[in-house]
């Protein structure tokens, strides 16, 4: 399960379901809507700009994080440079909660991507109300 998340309330946008051995950017355009200006990845995202479906997004700032092996010789700006990107990303996380503690879904249950599919879009907007919920008024 791959989730585009709004850095601002923190809602999903977007969902795209891949089997387990196609790579993190093959879906990556599935997940951006067009009008981002800040995009956020973890080293999987490594080169993401670089893509031809991508070529043309020219006001996108891409904050890709760095490997774990290139982040131990950073001095201590860059250093914090990363840590900055890594706290927008956990953005990203907080529906994973919601989906896996809240809802119990650690594991696919069903055999086919259709049916996990479908239940995970569902889980994502219980997910969405029940992070939104905060920001209703009362």
């Amino acid at each position: 399960m791959h989730i585009g998340v709004d850095d601002t309330l923190g809602l999903i946008h977007s969902i795209d379901t891949t089997a387990a051995n196609v790579h993190d950017l093959v879906s990556a355009g599935n997940l951006l809507h067009g009008d981002e200006q800040r995009v956020f990845g973890d080293a999987g995202y490594l080169g993401i700009q670089k893509r031809d479906e991508h070529k043309d997004r020219q006001n996108v700032f891409w904050f890709v994080a760095k490997r774990p092996g290139s982040r131990k010789k950073l001095d201590a700006r860059k250093l914090k440079a990363e840590k900055l990107k890594a706290s927008a990303r956990a953005k990203v996380e907080h529906p994973f909660r919601y989906i896996k503690q809240v809802f119990g879904y650690s594991k696919v249950r069903y055999r086919g991507l259709a049916k996990n599919s479908t239940r995970l879009n569902l889980l994502a907007a219980f997910t969405n109300l029940l992070i939104g919920e905060k920001y209703l008024l009362t």
